[in-house]
């Protein structure tokens, strides 16, 4: 419906995921999932001041009945369960991004005020759709992200947040050579606080930071599941690891904040 904004938003994911070590490569980062007849829709987070599009997420949701249209497919097998009890319910995030300008050190206050006001967005979203219950998509990691810091990360998330039940497996699971032995005696703490303390701490001791998504990802539901990493040969050889959150698992605080802010914007303006 609106193809100028479309080439600006792929304009910007491509030079945002290409800066970090991804992207197709092309000048715009515009697939089928974004021009088919049935679309992915755009999320972006305005700049009134600067006039520009600072960051955005597609999303898709699956209504009960509906061909399954997922981008995740490509990469990740879904049990029946899953298709059955999940996807009917659930919205596809994906291409999550903060323009390369919002990214640099004077300007990452206000980059990090684009990733809040996108879960701002992503509480719309429920509101807006009712009955939706899941939120499924894919975090991302660089190849040029320190490999120990990436195993470190992968480790926690595995041990916080492994999928029991196998409702997703990666097609074709990326080789994680760590000493799981090792990790085992670096995570000494008794609850998830404790063992992330020791992640966050262990990460800067490598020069690293936890990527903010990733972050707010892990710090927003204490019932995410992670679904195994493949390595996305079509992004770069981007690492992507497939990851849902239950939305009435969302902590109150962030509950409060994103999603009941909305309902109160929305009353207060009628």
């Amino acid at each position: 419906d609106s193809p100028n904004i479309m080439r600006e938003i792929g304009r910007l994911r491509e030079l945002s995921f290409r800066s970090a070590g991804g992207g197709t490569g092309k000048s715009m980062d515009i697939d089928k999932y974004d021009s088919s007849e049935n679309p992915y829709k755009q999320l972006i987070v305005w700049d009134p001041k600067d006039k520009e599009i600072l960051g955005g997420y597609r999303y898709h949701c699956v209504g009960t009945g509906e061909e399954m249209h997922l981008s995740t497919t490509t990469l990740f097998n879904f049990s029946d369960k899953f298709k059955k009890d999940y996807i009917p319910n659930m919205i596809e995030l994906g291409r999550s991004f903060v323009q390369p300008r919002y990214q640099s050190a004077q300007r990452r206050a206000k980059g990090l005020y684009a990733l809040d006001n996108l879960w701002d967005g992503l509480g719309a979203l429920v509101i807006l759709n009712p009955g939706i219950k899941y939120f499924f998509g894919k975090v991302t990691m660089y190849k040029q992200y320190n490999q120990r810091a990436r195993d470190l990360l992968l480790y926690f998330m595995e041990k916080y947040f492994t999928d029991k039940e196998n409702l997703v497996t990666p097609i074709t699971p990326m080789k994680i050579e760590m000493n799981r032995e090792e990790m085992s005696t670096i995570f000494t703490g008794s609850n998830y606080k404790e063992d992330y303390k020791i992640l966050s701490k262990e990460i800067r001791n490598l020069g690293e930071h936890i990527p903010p998504l990733i972050n707010s990802y892990m710090n927003i539901s204490p019932s995410m599941k992670v679904f195994g990493t493949v390595t996305n040969h079509y992004f770069g050889n981007v690492e992507e690891t497939g990851i849902m959150i239950t939305i009435s698992d969302i902590y109150e605080n962030k509950f409060e904040r994103h999603i009941v802010s909305f309902i109160k914007r929305k009353i207060t303006r009628k």
